[in-house]
């Protein structure tokens, strides 16, 4: 296995692995590296981020929706 150089490394923001830059893609919300093993598994959100829209789901009351006015109202 060929050693990756330090200039191309960074630990998966999603799983921690060490992968290369130049092979993974940004959190959608954030920005941070997420590997191509957690891209091809659908993972799109680094670990806080999925935390902080998980916290942010349950806190959320549900939102009370109304018919719009019919006509002649």
């Amino acid at each position: 296995m060929v050693a990756i150089p330090d200039s191309d490394r960074m630990s998966c923001r999603a799983c921690r692995r060490d992968g290369r830059v130049s092979e993974g893609y940004p959190c959608r919300e954030c920005g941070t590296f997420i590997c191509l093993l957690c891209s091809i598994r659908g993972v799109v959100l680094c670990a806080d981020c999925a935390t902080r829209a998980a916290s942010e789901a349950t806190t959320e009351p549900p939102r009370q929706w109304t018919r719009p006015p019919g006509p002649g109202a």
